[in-house]
């Protein structure tokens, strides 16, 4: 194991050299995306048999609840509040 890892370790210092001294030249081109070309196309056809719905009113008699409001006297607390002097 010992003599694997002083094996890997060398040849990491040899090819940390190479470069440095222009030895092995690691300059390449950049790469490019290939070219997609969309064309034609046609959206699905849908048919659809839906019912239909009617809005509208109608009078019709509706019993209604009647409401009287009574004003009576009643004793509510209050507060005072007086600035210092």
């Amino acid at each position: 194991m010992r003599a694997i890892v002083t094996i890997l370790a060398i040849v990491v210092v040899i090819a940390i050299v190479a470069v440095a001294t222009g030895f092995v030249n690691l300059h390449g081109n950049s790469g490019q995306l290939p070219s997609v070309a969309v064309s034609g196309g046609k959206l699905p056809t849908v048919n659809a048999d839906v019912g239909s719905v009617d809005v509208g009113t109608k009078t019709t008699k509706v019993d209604v609840p009647k409401v009287e409001t009574v004003k009576k006297d009643v004793a509510v607390p209050t507060v005072t509040v007086n600035k210092p002097q």
